[in-house]
C-alpha cells in the first residue's frame, strides 16, 4: 500500500473542556480580544468518523473514565472527496495528558488501511503506533460520525490554544465524509464546547476570564456523549 504524501504530526497538551451558553459565548469572545487571535480559516466545519469495534469496546471503556482511554478518528475539514485530504488521528489520554498522532491520508488509503492491507504512512514510529492499535483491536469498523462548526484561535508568542465548537451533531448512519454534514444535535441550541488546549499552566489572565464569566470545567467527549444519546434513543423504541 502506498502511503499518501503529507505531514505527520505529534502533539502532548492538557486539553480542558467548557459547555458555555449563548451569552457566555458572546461574553468569551470579547474577553480573549487582545490576548488571542483568530486563525486564518475563520468558521470551519469539521467531521470526525470514529472507528470502534463491533460492540463499541472503545467508547464503552472511555465512559467508564479509566486513567488511560484511547480513540480512533479520521477527519475532514468540509465535506471530503476520494482524492482530498483527510487526517487519520490516534488519540490517547493518560493522567490528564492527550497525546495525539495525526498523519494526512486519502479515504481510499484509509479504508484499505483498516482492511488490514499494509501502513497508513512510510514507516517509522507514528506508522507503528497506529498499526498496532489497529491489530490489537483486530476489527475497527465506522461507527459514528461527529460533526460541528468550529472557531479556532492561537496566542502570538505562546502555546496556548482555543476552540469554540458550534453545533455539535452527531450520527449513527450513513458513516461517510463525502456524504453531508447533517447530524442530531447533541447540546441545547445556542450551547457551544470550548476547548483550552495548553502544554504548561493555564494563564492567568484566561483563569480570570472563566471565573469572571462562571465558566467551568467540566467533562464532555462527543462521541461519548453521542454513544448515550444513541442508548436513551434505542431504550425509547424498545418500550
Amino acid at each position: 500500500m502506498a502511503a499518501a504524501s503529507g505531514p505527520i504530526v505529534v502533539m502532548k497538551r492538557y486539553e480542558m473542556k467548557y459547555i458555555m451558553t449563548e451569552e457566555q459565548t458572546e461574553y468569551f469572545k470579547r474577553s480573549i480580544e487582545g490576548y488571542m487571535k483568530e486563525d486564518k480559516y475563520g468558521l470551519c466545519s469539521i467531521a470526525s468518523l470514529y472507528y470502534d469495534t463491533p460492540n463499541y469496546r472503545l467508547i464503552r471503556t472511555s465512559i467508564e473514565k479509566p486513567p488511560f482511554k484511547e480513540k480512533i478518528r479520521l477527519r475532514s475539514y468540509g465535506i471530503a472527496t476520494d482524492s482530498s485530504p483527510v487526517f487519520l488521528e490516534l488519540k490517547r489520554k493518560a493522567y490528564g495528558i492527550v497525546y495525539k498522532r495525526r498523519v494526512q491520508s486519502t479515504i481510499p488509503l484509509v479504508n484499505k488501511f483498516f482492511y488490514g492491507e499494509g501502513d497508513i504512512c512510510a514507516g517509522g514510529q507514528i506508522n507503528r503506533e497506529i498499526t498496532t492499535f489497529r491489530d490489537y483491536y483486530k476489527t475497527l469498523v465506522p461507527a459514528c460520525l461527529i460533526i460541528y462548526d468550529r472557531i479556532a484561535y492561537f496566542q502570538p508568542d505562546g502555546d496556548l490554544r482555543l476552540t469554540i465548537d458550534h453545533d455539535p451533531r452527531y450520527r449513527f448512519e450513513q458513516l461517510d465524509l463525502t456524504t453531508s454534514m447533517k447530524g442530531n444535535s447533541l447540546l441545547k441550541k445556542g450551547h457551544t464546547i470550548l476547548e483550552v488546549k495548553v502544554q504548561q499552566a493555564v494563564p492567568l489572565w484566561l483563569s480570570a476570564i472563566l471565573t469572571k464569566g462562571k465558566i467551568y470545567k467540566g467533562s464532555f467527549s462527543k462521541y461519548g456523549e453521542a454513544y448515550k444519546h444513541q442508548l436513551i434513543e434505542a431504550q425509547k423504541e424498545r418500550k
